[in-house]
């Protein structure tokens, strides 16, 4: 098994380059959607989350109010230390479980958004990060996603520097142009990691 952590700020392109490698053939493991699948309603992970920031971050319907929780977290690091503290560790053990249901020849992409941020590098056999300037993914966030400029320059703030995570980078995939751009580069990562998953089983 060739284990990758996946990583790229918001707005980089990360979901399309996760998209390309399943489509190869890569086992995905994304921990955004563990991360909503362990604070659904009636899990623990709701339950400690609610414990820790009170009932208004719970929506009239029991679920998890996001945005609620988005707006005390992203304003303040020692609230969003004190989530990712709760919401980690119940992440990394579905990650852990989904790994081993992948199998041994498996080329498995952990899509891990706080990969630079949580110093998680050394998880992987290799880390691929998917590069954007930060005028790119402001332009996506406000005009693809609709957000607002203060919002998604809040957003941006609160992950890694481009260099941060480009220094963990072992391969990176530059998004910064067009879509067709974007194929033929992911497809030139794939061929690299089958080579590497290969080497490690042969």
């Amino acid at each position: 098994m060739l284990k990758v952590g996946l990583t790229g700020g918001i707005g980089a392109g990360k979901s399309e380059v996760s998209r390309l490698l399943v489509s190869y053939g890569a086992v995905l493991i994304d921990s955004d959607r563990i991360a909503r699948e362990v604070v659904e309603p009636g899990t623990p992970g709701l339950a400690a989350v609610a414990e820790e920031f009170g009932p208004d971050i719970l929506a009239p319907d029991g679920t998890l109010d996001r945005a609620a929780l988005g707006a005390v977290v992203f304003a303040d690091p020692d609230r969003r230390a004190a989530l990712n503290a709760i919401v980690h560790p119940l992440v990394g053990a579905r990650a852990a479980e989904l790994e081993r249901e992948a199998g041994a020849e498996a080329v498995v992409i952990h899509d891990v958004p706080l990969l630079a941020e949580n110093g998680l590098a050394p998880l992987y056999d290799l880390v691929v990060v998917v590069d954007a300037s930060a005028e790119t993914q402001l332009d996506r966030l406000v005009n693809l996603r609709g957000m607002t400029e203060s919002d998604a320059r809040a957003r941006m703030a609160a992950q890694a520097t481009r260099e941060e995570r480009l220094a963990v980078a072992d391969l990176t995939v530059d998004n910064d142009g067009p879509l067709e751009a974007l194929e033929p580069q992911v497809r030139g990562v794939w061929e690299e990691l089958l080579r590497r998953a290969a080497a490690t089983t042969g």
